[in-house]
């Protein structure tokens, strides 16, 4: 293991997203109890960032992990839920950095639902794919260019997960969307899902397809993070049919499609910032997979 590996770091912000908080299932807001960390624990208190306590709920908090890599994930699994985080990712120079967002089950046919931020040369834009496994079925991949830079202040990103959609948010804006078809034959994510975040090394593969690597002379990288309130149905085992019931706020009818704004923001997406889908890739697929009409 080379010591400029040991470099890639990850900087976790511990904030609220008040709006989201509101809401009710909400489980609390802090990073210790609803989050743990999974791997790359080499980790001290971050000394530019003093812990601040709200006399209502906030806590603020900030831990600096050093490793090959970094994460976090859940101390739950959840059935479904709108599961957010506010993040600004690695500047300057990330290329062959990849910071992670995602849900996934564990197991052999497991569920997966990814935000995989790619790094790129200084003054080149992010892309961010997204990923939709199903059954231990990936590569659903669409990839995106994003509008702004991600590495000057935090945006929200967010997965709404319930029996009839998934839809994938930058801010207020819809970016994907994956519809409950079962009834075509299409999988669709049933099983319980934890929430992992991490910070890797990804140079074989995420920048240019691998031909541009990770400059480690750059390191350490961070990715930061806020907002560790979980609006989420926790599931303490293999069913999550009480996650659906119609009385849990994101499973209602208002969020079984997108509202008309969301719709139009959804196109704009489509048409000016989406560079690839494997819809639409026929070099993978010679015959459109079946859920691709109806997304």
């Amino acid at each position: 293991m080379m010591l400029s590996s040991l470099l890639l770091c990850l900087l976790v912000n511990v904030f609220d997203i008040r709006a989201l908080a509101a809401q009710p299932n909400n489980l609390g807001s802090s990073f210790d109890g609803n989050y743990a960390i999974t791997w790359g624990n080499n980790y001290y208190l971050d000394t530019t960032t003093r812990t601040l306590v709200n006399k209502s709920f906030i806590t603020r908090l900030s831990f600096f992990f050093c490793f090959i890599g970094s994460g976090f994930g859940s101390k739950l699994s959840y059935g479904s839920g709108l599961f957010h985080f506010r993040i600004m990712l690695p500047a300057h120079d990330s290329a062959g950095v990849v910071t992670a967002y995602y849900l996934t089950s564990h197991g052999a046919h497991h569920d997966e639902l990814d935000f995989e931020f790619l790094g790129n040369k200084e003054g080149k834009p992010y892309t961010l794919q997204t990923n939709v496994f199903t059954q231990g079925q990936g590569n659903r991949e669409q990839r995106i260019t994003l509008w702004f830079d991600p590495t000057t202040s935090y945006h929200a990103y967010r997965i709404l997960w319930n029996p009839y959609q998934i839809v994938f948010y930058v801010d207020d804006t819809p970016i994907r969307v994956y519809k409950n078809k079962t009834n075509i034959g299409v999988k669709y994510p049933s099983q319980p899902m934890q929430i992992v975040a991490s910070l890797w090394d990804g140079e074989s593969w995420a920048t240019d397809g691998g031909q541009t690597k990770t400059d480690w002379t750059q390191a350490p990288f961070k990715a930061y993070f806020k907002g560790f309130n979980i609006s989420g149905c926790p599931s303490y085992n293999s069913n999550i049919q009480h996650c659906y019931s119609s009385k849990i706020w994101w499973n209602r009818y208002k969020y079984r499609s997108l509202s008309r704004n969301e719709e139009k923001l959804y196109e704009v997406v489509r048409d000016k910032y989406l560079n690839y889908d494997y819809c639409s890739d026929r070099s993978r697929y010679s015959i459109t997979p079946p859920e691709c009409p109806h997304q």
